[in-house]
């Protein structure tokens, strides 16, 4: 999301010289350098399994978190870093050092993206993650006592600093308001996820500071200027202040938030957010002056951006209840994203793709199939929650078009670049970019993966999961939510707080809606957060070895791995780095022209299955054996990814795989159940 107007590569100042098309056919062969996959009428289908929408989806931001998991454990790129660049060889990442660290709207991303990736897949260590994440904030980078805005979020730090206060490029000891209140909401959810109130606390200090130094705004002058002093508030005299941001949607949030809990002055945020929001109405609304937001841009009236109204149109979406007009200024602000002359957009295999920022004669970021993925799936985004509620399905085709685009950005392809480098930016690859993809599953839960079961969105935070064989047992934050959820299964009974709730046609009361066709789950519960779900499977969810958790570099021999749970035969595998359709470290040969290699169990288990990529020009093929002669067998084309599942039921301790053909095989996410 880099865009300083003095310090731009070639392609991006030729742009600045010379006018751009508003929007232009770029109907490239590959995408971040994955060679695309069309239909029948030439539009862009996903990657890296075209006729599989679940899981190349899926597969984009599981694949980011995995990345992120692997960094945090090894803390190989700790919080103040922004930006990071990988060796193309290894595919060992290193983080950029000369940058502004710490985008203080990043946080407040990765909040967003963990709170959807708890749900989906019940794997606490998404919160361990983020809770340490927000903690360093927290520790690192707030403002003192005393200061006008006091103990709020700094929004940035110089390069090097393990502590944020300001980039000096705009001064230092400054403040940006709106990412307060986006800091500010994203504590809250925290908060309501964990019930830990040191973040309800940090929470609330946010919304006094937005309500101490809210003024009426007009046509150059916001409630809140997009940066100022932290320590008095004033924006005059200081370099790099600015007084107009049209980001207030995100105090807003927060404000009404704290509202519904009744938590903190209460009528204080009332009477603000009420004046926040006619002012929205009045300026950004009608005259489309979308500047402010990003951490690093200097101040400009002319700079306009689409992440605001994009993010304004998802909140009304969401929350229609909060604008009677919710319909209208949602369309509107998709189609001015879509048609402003201020930057150009893409049509790629029938895919919108959409940069982030411009001023109509310099823009970022750089040319299509690059860059910038997250900036697309917030238009994506945005594009289903109205087809979710409008039932317009034009803007479900533009969604789909659009996120198929963004799914040959996961991993680490070696093709993918921000455009002043080869570095990539945390903020667009392992949070924002993700939480808007997850964005599809909720308003279309049919692309979610149709043979496992997830709950893919709710109205209010979850804070505890647990999926089993042919069940899903969790509990929301707030009693009265809406949950969607897509089942491997048929469910037998909904209970609601140990009572069993009925099978309705709609959801105006308690009650719950069964797709039997797309297995898509609605449930509306008023009188209880507790929610189990049960019917007959006889499957649990999969363990799954993806082969960067623990981390091992490129090469290495694999003996036990992980620890406690296989021996693999002894110098038939290694580790491999992201190849072909894999996005992340693999499983690979040693020898990729032996015919056959094992692996064993240390105790028995059920081997369920592998995903296979066939980088050779011919035809491979695999059998899986185990001792007691079970078989199952694949077959994979060339340049095809398959998961492969044996359909075995029983538990074995050793595993012997055939290949024929297999000088080009990959594997990755082997899947393995405990009888």
């Amino acid at each position: 999301m880099k865009f300083i107007l003095t310090v731009l590569t070639c392609a991006t100042m030729a742009a600045a010289q010379q006018p751009f098309p508003v929007t232009s056919i770029v109907d490239a062969p590959s995408i971040a350098g994955r060679a695309v996959e069309l239909d029948s009428a030439g539009k862009l289908l996903p990657w890296p399994i075209p006729d599989d929408t679940g899981y190349s989806y899926s597969a984009y931001f599981l694949s980011q978190w995995t990345i992120v998991w692997d960094q945090y454990n090894r803390q190989r790129l700790p919080y103040f870093y922004c930006c990071f660049d990988f060796d193309r060889t290894t595919f060992e990442l290193d983080p950029d050092r000369h940058w502004a660290y710490s985008t203080g709207y990043l946080r407040a991303m990765m909040q967003g993206f963990m709170e959807r990736l708890y749900p989906y897949t019940g794997d606490p260590h998404t919160l361990e993650f983020l809770q340490n994440f927000v903690d360093y904030e927290l520790e690192n980078g707030r403002t003192p006592e005393g200061y006008a805005w006091a103990r709020v979020p700094y929004p940035s730090a110089n390069p090097g600093s393990a502590r944020y206060t300001g980039w000096s490029e705009h001064g230092e000891d400054y403040v940006e308001p709106h990412v307060v209140g986006e800091d500010g909401y994203a504590y809250l959810r925290l908060y309501e996820t964990t019930g830990n109130t040191k973040y309800l606390r940090a929470a609330i200090r946010c919304a006094e500071a937005l309500v101490k130094n809210y003024k009426a705004g007009d046509e150059r002058n916001s409630p809140w200027p997009d940066r100022c002093s932290a320590r008095t508030g004033r924006v005059e005299g200081g370099k790099g202040m600015f007084p107009y941001s049209a980001n207030v949607v995100e105090p807003i949030m927060l404000f009404d938030e704290l509202m519904r809990l009744g938590q903190g002055d209460t009528a204080s945020y009332k009477k603000v957010r009420a004046g926040a929001w006619a002012w929205l109405m009045q300026y950004p609304m009608r005259n489309n002056v979308w500047v402010g937001y990003f951490e690093d841009v200097p101040g400009s009236m002319d700079n306009m951006n689409q992440v605001i109204p994009l993010e304004f149109a998802r909140y009304v979406l969401l929350h229609p209840d909060k604008d009677a007009q919710w319909k209208d200024h949602a369309r509107q602000l998709i189609e001015w994203v879509k048609t402003t002359p201020k930057w150009p957009k893409y049509i790629v295999h029938g895919a919108t793709v959409t940069t982030e920022q411009g001023d109509g004669k310099g823009f970022c970021c750089n040319l299509p199939n690059q860059c910038c993925d997250s900036h697309s799936a917030r238009l994506a985004a945005v594009e289903a929650l109205y087809y979710a509620k409008t039932g317009d399905a034009a803007y479900k085709e533009a969604a789909y078009r659009t996120y198929n685009w963004v799914t040959y950005f996961q991993g680490l392809s070696a093709a993918a670049h921000a455009p002043f480098s080869n570095q990539w930016w945390f903020t667009d690859e392992f949070a924002d970019g993700p939480r808007r993809m997850m964005d599809a599953f909720w308003a279309v839960p049919e692309w979610a993966p149709a043979a496992e079961s997830h709950l893919v969105g709710s109205m209010s935070v979850v804070t505890k999961i647990a999926y089993g064989a042919g069940s899903v047992t969790y509990s929301t934050f707030d009693a009265e939510s809406t949950d969607v959820l897509r089942l491997k299964f048929t469910p037998d009974s909904v209970m609601v707080g140990g009572r069993a709730i009925q099978r309705r046609n709609d959801l105006v009361g308690e009650g719950y809606t069964f797709d039997d066709t797309t297995h898509v789950l609605r449930i509306h519960h008023t009188s209880s957060p507790d929610v189990d779900i049960q019917g007959k499977d006889g499957e649990a969810p999969p363990s799954i070895i993806t082969f960067d958790d623990p981390h091992l570099a490129a090469g290495t021999a694999l003996v036990q791995y992980p620890s406690g749970v296989i021996n693999w035969d002894k110098g038939a595998w290694q580790i491999g780095t992201p190849s072909g359709k894999f996005g992340t470290f693999t499983l690979a040969l040693s020898d990729p022209n032996v015919h056959r290699a094992g692996f064993t169990f240390y105790a028995p288990r059920i081997f369920t299955g592998v995903a296979i990529y066939n980088d050779g020009d011919r035809e491979a093929s695999v059998v899986v054996r185990s001792q007691d002669n079970r078989e199952a067998s694949v077959t994979i084309a060339p340049k095809q990814l398959k998961r492969f599942r044996t359909g075995w039921h029983e538990p074995t301790s050793k595993v012997t795989l055939e290949f024929t053909n297999g000088q080009g095989l990959r594997f990755d996410n082997l899947a393995y159940e405990r009888p």
